[in-house]
């Protein structure tokens, strides 16, 4: 039998802090963070090249913060320095399993990360490294999400993986209404129009102009990560019309 080829050559993973957290709800939970670690690896052994970008609501949330009063620009440059100690747990991770990973910060900080530098992202990957970007843009009030459709246009990643804990995009809230139903694929405009959250609003039109899929699924699922990288129908594709 031919070995399965991803249909993905290049990948954007963006993976939420609190997926990290696992039940725990703070804080990074190891044996959920080696399991990615495992998946990603998994991902790699195929051919595909990876890039993260992971969140920080797990130790710190900017939005939240700003409601309670910091300012918004202090808060946001709380929760980015959060994401970079994600990407170095995250790196530490899979560096355990023998896969050479770089982690890129937006906000300079060379004892612990290498600068974010374009073209430098890009070797590392043609040369088989995982590379992550903490620090989100490196700009308070933009979301990681941002950050995530930013670095995958820079990069020239095929898509975005947006991890969760569902399977996909649904017309309401699938733990509270049984009749929820999934939408299997989605324009740019839909999620806009109906305000679904699949990534805030600069997110969605930032891969809308470039024409940038994203693929929204569940985290949860062992194995779904490499799934979708073989081109498995699972979860949301969002898209072009």
């Amino acid at each position: 039998m031919a070995e399965a080829k991803p249909v993905y050559e290049r990948i954007l993973l963006k993976l939420s802090g609190e997926a990290l957290a696992g039940t725990q709800g703070y804080g990074i939970d190891p044996e959920v963070i080696a399991g990615i670690a495992d998946e990603i690896k998994e991902v790699m052994e195929l051919g595909a090249q990876v890039a993260l970008v992971i969140g920080g609501g797990n130790i710190f949330r900017g939005v939240a913060a700003a409601s309670r009063g910091m300012e918004r620009a202090s808060a946001d440059y709380m929760g980015m320095l959060a994401t970079v100690m994600n990407s170095l747990a995250m790196q530490d991770a899979l560096e355990k399993i023998g896969v050479v990973t770089r982690v890129q910060s937006a906000i300079e900080m060379q004892a612990v990360a290498e600068p974010y530098i374009r073209r430098r992202a890009v070797r590392h990957l043609e040369k088989g490294r995982v590379v992550i970007f903490g620090a989100g843009t490196g700009n308070p009030y933009f979301t990681t999400d941002t950050a995530a459709s930013l670095r995958a246009m820079e990069i020239g990643a095929d898509v975005i993986l947006k991890a969760t804990k569902v399977d996909g995009v649904y017309n309401a809230d699938p733990a509270k209404d049984k009749d929820a139903v999934k939408y299997a694929s989605l324009t740019y405009l839909d999620v806009l129009k109906k305000g679904l959250q699949v990534m805030d609003a600069t997110a969605t039109s930032l891969c809308m102009d470039n024409e940038l899929p994203i693929v929204v699924f569940d985290l949860t699922r062992r194995g779904n990560i490499k799934k979708v990288v073989l081109g498995e129908q699972i979860g949301t594709v969002v898209k072009g019309e």
